[in-house]
C-alpha cells in the first residue's frame, strides 16, 4: 500500500501527542513492508518524526499567514514562498506558536477548510501537483486530524484516491476559538465530511463524541488504539526511595499543571505524611511562559524547590528515564482528553496513573486497573487519591504491574497496526 500521511508540525517544542502517535503508526507501517510517507504540514516535522520517510513541506506556515493577511502572497512565485518555508524562519515561528489572536486563528481554520475556495488555494494547488506525479500517487492519503478536511474534496477529485481522516482532540482547539468562530467552524466541518471515506478515532468516548458533532452515523467513525512500541519501554524504577509523581505533558492551563502543584504543596503541609517530589516534562509555547512562572512562584513560596524538578527534554529517551525514576504519572486535564498518550506510556513502563474520570481515562482504567480516577479540576479530590496511595507502595507497585500487562493486552502497536490497515485496506476495496 502506498500511503500520504498529512501530518502538521508541532515545531518539536512540546510533547505533542498527535506527533508521537503519527510517527509511531508510520514507523510500524514502513517495518511492515508498506510504502508510508509523512508530508510535514505549517511546521517543519519535531524530532520524534526524524526517523521516518518525509517528503517535502506544505502550507508552510509563514505563508499560510500572509496569504491569510494581504492579497499579494496569494500570487508570489514559489522561489519566494520557498524562502519563507525555509526550516530556519519556520523554527523561529514555532516558538511563537500560540500567541496568535483567536480571531486570527478563527479566520484561518476557516479558510483552510475552504480549501480551493480559501485563501490558501496557491498552497493546495502545489500539494495537487505534488501528490498527481506518477512516482509520489499514494493510494490513501491519511489526515493526521479533522481540521486539514478542506484538502479532502480536491484530492479525491483530482486522484479518485481515498481520504481517511484521524481523529484526535479537535474539539478543544475549536471550542477553544469561541463564537462566531467555533459554530462556523463546525459547519464547515459538517460539509468537509462528505468527501471523507472513512474516520478514524483514538478511542471509543472520542468515536462518540465527533459523531455527534460531526452529525455523522456512528459507522462511518470506527475507534482504533495507535498502541505503542512496547520495546521502547522497559518496566521497572530505577531508583527507589521517595515517593515521585510524573507529569508529561504540554506546561499548559489546560492540561492543570497548576492543580497538581497545588495537591503537592497542599499535602507537604499535612503533618506526618511522607515527601512527596514531582518531575515535570513536556514543553512549552511562547504563551505559557507565563503561567510557567506563575507556578514556579507557587513552589518557591512554599519552599519546595528541592522537590519539584523540571525536565526540559522530553524525547522518547529522556522519557524512558522519566518514567523510570517515578512512582506514578498524573496529569489532570481540565478538559476531556481524546488519547492521553502520556497514560499509555505510563503503563507500558509499569508505571500507574491518577487521571480525571472523563474523556479517555475510564477506559484505560476499565481494561487495566492500573489506575485511579478523580474528579475533573478539582484539588481536593486530587489530594484524597495521592494521600491514598502514598503509605500504600503495594497499592502502586500492583497498578504498575496490571498497567504493563494492559499495555501489552490492549496497547502494543504490532498488533493495533493490522487493525488500522484492515481499515485502510477496507476503504480502498469500496
Amino acid at each position: 500500500m502506498r500511503m500520504v500521511h498529512l501530518a502538521p508540525g508541532a515545531g518539536g517544542g512540546f510533547y505533542c501527542e498527535n506527533c508521537v502517535r503519527d510517527a509511531m503508526m508510520l514507523r510500524q507501517l514502513c517495518r511492515l513492508g508498506h510504502d508510508a510517507i509523512a508530508l510535514p504540514m505549517y511546521l517543519p516535522a519535531g524530532p520524534e518524526q526524524q526517523d521516518i520517510p518525509k517528503g517535502p513541506l506544505f502550507f508552510g506556515g509563514i505563508n499560510v499567514y500572509l496569504q491569510q493577511k494581504l492579497g499579494l502572497f496569494r500570487h508570489t512565485p514559489r522561489w519566494l514562498d520557498a524562502i519563507l518555508d525555509s526550516p530556519r524562519l519556520l523554527s523561529r515561528a514555532a516558538r511563537q506558536a500560540g500567541v496568535s489572536n483567536v480571531k486570527q486563528l478563527g479566520q484561518t481554520t476557516i479558510s483552510m477548510l475552504q480549501g480551493e475556495h480559501g485563501k490558501q488555494v496557491k498552497e493546495l494547488e502545489r500539494l495537487i501537483e505534488w501528490l498527481i506525479l506518477p512516482e509520489n500517487r499514494p493510494d490513501v492519503v491519511v489526515l493526521s486530524n479533522a481540521l486539514l478536511m478542506g484538502v479532502a474534496g480536491p484530492i479525491r477529485q483530482k486522484l479518485g484516491c481515498a481520504v481517511v481522516s484521524l481523529l484526535q482532540d479537535e474539539d478543544g482547539f475549536i471550542d477553544g476559538l469561541g463564537q462566531p468562530w467555533s459554530g462556523q467552524v463546525w459547519e464547515l466541518m459538517r460539509r468537509c465530511a462528505a468527501e471523507v471515506d472513512l474516520f478514524v478515532a483514538v478511542s471509543r468516548y472520542y468515536q462518540k463524541l465527533m459523531a455527534e458533532k460531526l452529525a455523522l452515523p456512528t459507522e462511518r467513525i470506527q475507534a482504533a488504539y495507535p498502541g505503542l512500541e512496547l520495546s521502547d519501554y522497559p518496566a521497572g524504577r530505577k531508583n527507589a526511595g521517595i515517593l515521585t509523581l510524573g507529569y508529561l505533558a504540554r506546561l499548559c492551563p489546560d492540561n492543570g499543571f497548576d492543580l497538581l502543584v497545588d495537591a503537592v504543596i497542599g499535602l507537604a503541609a499535612e503533618p506526618g505524611l511522607p515527601a512527596v517530589r514531582l518531575i515535570a516534562s513536556g514543553g512549552q509555547t511562547a504563551a505559557d511562559s507565563a503561567y510557567i512562572d506563575s507556578v514556579k512562584e507557587k513552589i518557591q513560596a512554599a519552599g519546595l524547590q528541592e522537590r519539584v524538578e523540571f525536565r526540559e527534554d522530553f524525547s522518547l529517551d529522556s522519557r524512558k528515564t522519566f518514567f523510570q525514576t517515578i512512582d506514578l504519572v498524573c496529569v489532570p486535564f481540565r478538559k476531556p482528553a481524546a488519547y492521553g498518550l502520556c497514560v499509555l506510556e505510563s503503563m507500558a513502563s509499569g508505571v500507574g496513573f491518577i487521571a480525571p474520570a472523563a474523556g479517555v481515562f475510564p477506559e484505560y482504567a476499565d481494561c487495566s486497573g492500573a489506575g485511579i480516577l478523580v474528579e475533573p479540576n478539582s484539588c481536593p479530590h486530587l489530594m484524597a487519591a495521592l494521600r491514598g496511595l502514598i503509605c500504600n507502595p503495594a497499592k502502586i507497585h500492583d497498578m504498575g504491574q496490571k498497567g504493563r500487562q494492559a499495555a501489552q493486552q490492549h496497547f502494543d502497536i504490532k498488533i493495533n497496526s493490522k487493525q488500522y490497515l484492515n481499515l485502510l485496506e477496507g476503504v480502498m476495496r469500496k
